[in-house]
């Protein structure tokens, strides 16, 4: 299960140079252009300039679409909304729902790591996932916010117009419900992961840049479909599904829209570009 919590996190919370390809596709169907871009929601200062691909898509659009209102995320009523949902309804602490095994390996990680146990121990699995992971990624220098944040910034600043796929509740949702139901499963593989987490990170970013699909098929989807079969339709199939619609009506408006999105739901056979290939579109790399 080797990468699979860094792909999530890459997926739900993701360029020195320009490469032949990157993962921007143009999709074609008649004379309207939809593109569609890959990101990675988290960065390093050295990942900057973005390749060329992200540029041309965004210079030929009028409409840019994120997975939700990239406005609200830093909010401090949607920090409050997610903080309130990441704590267990009941006032429980994660000891109640993890075995003595499982919460000594994640007792023992934090005090090994400096971190300070007592805010996590009110969690659930999810909120503690994503703190540790980025705990790890910033001491790799992942500091920057992502493609996302990066285009919807310059987007506010052109005054072009930008749209959602899901709200802000769907989303803080979807990452709170992580690892529900194999609290113990899910925590041990990621305190598992955290060893490898600057190879594993290099090789995804590697992979994103330059488009490679067969690779991040491989790094994000095969082995998350495969150990955590729930976890991934939860978070890239019916996501995906409900997403499908509202990208294929925008063939159908005069404007051109640049539909970003976390690249592990572009790439697969539950991929939103094999989907729209189904769909009549002509996709190719830009």
């Amino acid at each position: 299960m080797k990468k699979v919590i860094l792909s999530i996190i890459l997926v739900v919370v993701i360029c020195t140079q320009a490469s032949a390809e990157s993962s921007v596709w143009k999709a074609q169907k008649g004379e309207s252009v939809i593109y569609m871009g890959g990101t990675c929601h988290l960065l390093r200062e050295s990942d900057f300039p973005l390749p060329a691909e992200f540029d041309k898509a965004y210079k030929d659009s009028d409409i840019l679409v994120f997975e939700t209102d990239i406005g609200k995320i830093n909010d401090l009523s949607t920090q409050q909304k997610l903080m309130a949902k990441a704590m267990y309804a009941d006032a429980s602490t994660i000891d109640k729902h993890l075995s003595p095994e499982v919460y000594s390996m994640l007792s023992e990680y934090c005090a090994s790591n400096s971190i300070s146990f007592t805010v996590l121990r009110q969690l659930k699995p999810s909120i503690i996932v994503v703190m540790l992971t980025t705990v790890e990624l910033m001491k790799q220098g992942v500091t920057k916010e992502g493609v996302d944040m990066f285009f919807y910034k310059l987007a506010t600043k052109d005054e072009k117009v930008v749209k959602k796929l899901e709200t802000i509740d769907e989303q803080i949702n979807f990452i709170v419900a992580m690892g529900e139901g194999n609290e113990d499963e899910f925590i041990t593989h990621s305190i598992s992961e955290m060893k490898d987490i600057k190879q594993d990170y290099e090789a995804l970013v590697s992979a994103w840049k330059k488009g490679e699909v067969e690779n991040l098929n491989k790094l994000m989807i095969t082995e998350l479909k495969t150990e955590l079969p729930k976890l991934y339709k939860d978070l890239i199939v019916d996501r995906n599904r409900n997403w499908l619609p509202i990208i294929d009506a925008y063939h159908k408006t005069p404007e051109r829209e640049f539909v970003l999105v976390g690249v592990g739901h572009l790439v697969g056979a539950d991929g939103i570009i094999a989907a729209l290939k189904k769909k009549g579109y002509k996709v190719e790399k830009l």
